[in-house]
């Protein structure tokens, strides 16, 4: 006779008819309880793909007292670098077979930051992921009840709570040093905004590099990592060539690659080179940056390592709360393109052919 109705799904107790075992082995199975046979476990996996049972969550959620939900506190994720990290986040998460529960912040304030975790609470998650990229918002965070494990990301080291970070001041260094290494001795820097602890390690990391060098550091110019403010300080080194500065920079390190963008257009604007009259180099190396004109030279993020190393460090912390602070730090990775090599930086009497945006005639022509 034919079956009505729609055919039930399978359960545990199906399960543990089929494999031979009781209700409570295949519980300890599913919970990956190390006190089950290789042989046993073995059997239960097989009746479970045989019958297609898929776990309740609640279910499994009171059997386990953990939701395999991981929250993630994030903020300015229309940018390039926080919006990298938070999908390489995701990434890991999924690999360990987590889900992913998201709050926006539009601020980073305490009570803002306060009022996530709270949700978060209540959504159950087990820990949680925090990118916190102002100075502000780690102190903040320090001063927070934390229900539940919490790590940072991009909060820097200078606290103690746990985290993951890229070395900013490294990268930057290293960015710096490959201009040196060209022959460039006035460098000059495009900063990011100041709250933020990746612009200041990577502030850092230019002025460590022309220090170490014997070097004078000039003042920075002031961006707030758009292309907009990118092309403002991009203007402001095409009036150095404009006035024949001898001082004039001859590269011209961005704290972003945005920031880097808009620089390389002022450039282009005024009739300056790049690199024979000014190299030009980024940070975060956007995917357009390899197709500039020329290419852009810039420091490579490893945002899946940041979110590999972020949901490994919390997972250990779920495992075992009491266990040490620890801190990790991704290191980037400098991509040399044409916006810096080809081009040897001129001498102090060197000249360079402008157009001036009425006539398209150069100074002194």
């Amino acid at each position: 006779m034919a079956e009505t109705g729609e055919r039930r799904p399978p359960t545990m107790a199906d399960v543990a008819q089929v494999a031979g075992v009781s209700h409570q082995t295949v519980s300890r199975v599913l919970s990956d309880h190390p006190n089950v046979r290789g042989a046993t476990k073995e059997r239960v996996l097989r009746a479970i793909a045989e019958l297609g049972y898929r776990p309740n969550s609640a279910a499994r959620t009171l059997v386990t007292r953990r939701s395999r939900t991981i929250g993630v506190v994030a903020a300015n994720t229309t940018l390039f670098g926080p919006a990298s990290i938070l999908a390489g986040l995701e990434r890991a998460a999924r690999r360990e077979d987590y889900l992913v529960a998201s709050v926006g912040l539009e601020e980073l304030t305490e009570h803002a930051l306060g009022k996530a975790l709270e949700r978060l609470g209540t959504w159950g998650v087990d820990g949680a992921v925090v990118m916190t990229p102002h100075r502000h918002a780690v102190a903040a965070l320090a001063r927070l009840p934390q229900p539940f494990p919490i790590v940072t990301v991009e909060g820097g080291h200078d606290l103690a709570l746990p985290g993951v970070a890229v070395d900013q001041f490294g990268g930057a260094r290293a960015v710096t040093e490959h201009l040196l290494s060209l022959g460039h001795t006035r460098i000059w820097h495009v900063a990011g905004p100041g709250e933020w602890i990746e612009a200041e390690g990577r502030l850092q990391g230019w002025r460590a590099a022309l220090e170490a060098a014997g070097l004078p550091v000039p003042p920075h110019l002031a961006g707030d990592w758009s292309p907009a403010s990118g092309h403002a300080a991009g203007r402001r080194v095409a009036e150095t060539f404009r006035r024949g500065a001898r001082s004039r920079p001859t590269a011209v390190f961005a704290a972003n690659d945005h920031m880097a963008l808009g620089v390389v257009h002022a450039l282009h604007e005024a009739g300056v080179r790049i690199p024979q009259d000014v190299a030009v180099a980024g940070f975060d190396d956007l995917p357009e940056g390899a197709y500039l004109t020329p290419p852009l030279t810039t420091v490579r993020q490893d945002f899946t390592s940041v979110g590999r190393e972020g949901i490994a460090m919390l997972l250990r912390l779920i495992d075992q709360p009491t266990a040490p602070v620890a801190h990790v730090s991704v290191r980037p990775e400098l991509v040399v393109r044409a916006s810096t090599a080809g081009g040897r930086p001129p001498g102090p009497g060197g000249t360079t052919t402008l157009f001036s945006d009425a006539t398209g005639a150069g100074p002194g022509r």
